[in-house]
């Protein structure tokens, strides 16, 4: 199922080939690649980046709703600045995880709690009673990023990834008020 979901700034659509040098950007970024979970080299060149949004777009119409890979666009002047994706979380395949990524030069704009928030709507709306996130201990701002989403701290734990992480949770209830 193909989604768009559009806020005020931005545009969350499925990511094309074409998504590669602004992708690369993001993907491609010691700062972002260092934090990912699971763990994902970082993409070193326009052609790799191709070959991976190809294998996001060819796996994306054969995953159950809500799971995916969507980009996150700038509309003012359709410049792709992050990612978003729901995926289910090893190692029981039970719960879903909510994961974000931005470019560095989009950093401090509220792009990610704009699409991140928009995205927990959209799912919310698709039979989902709760979705996860992980960090890293150390990444402050992924920890950050989820408290600004309403995101409640479930605790600290070793299951996901084989890393130690901390656990956010958020369910319907948890929602900030639509503004």
């Amino acid at each position: 199922m193909a989604i768009t979901l559009t806020t005020d700034r931005l545009l969350i659509r499925e990511w094309t080939v074409d998504d590669a040098e602004d992708a690369l950007a993001i993907y491609g970024s010691a700062d972002v690649a260092h934090w990912l979970t699971p763990v994902m080299e970082r993409v070193t060149d326009a052609a790799a980046m191709r070959s991976v949004l190809h294998a996001w777009q060819e796996s994306q119409p054969n995953l159950p709703v809500p799971r995916g890979r969507w980009a996150v666009q700038r509309r003012d002047d359709g410049t792709v600045v992050g990612g978003l994706g729901i995926r289910l979380l090893p190692p029981y395949q039970d719960d879903l995880e909510i994961n974000w990524q931005l470019a560095p030069g989009a950093w401090g704009q509220g792009y990610a709690t704009e699409a991140g928030l928009a995205l927990i709507r959209w799912a919310f709306t698709q039979d989902v009673e709760e979705l996860f996130a992980v960090a890293r201990p150390k990444n402050v701002r992924a920890i950050a990023m989820a408290k600004r989403l309403g995101m409640q701290w479930v605790g600290e734990t070793t299951k996901y990834y084989d890393l130690n992480l901390q656990v956010y949770r958020i369910r319907p209830s948890d929602l900030p008020e639509e503004r």
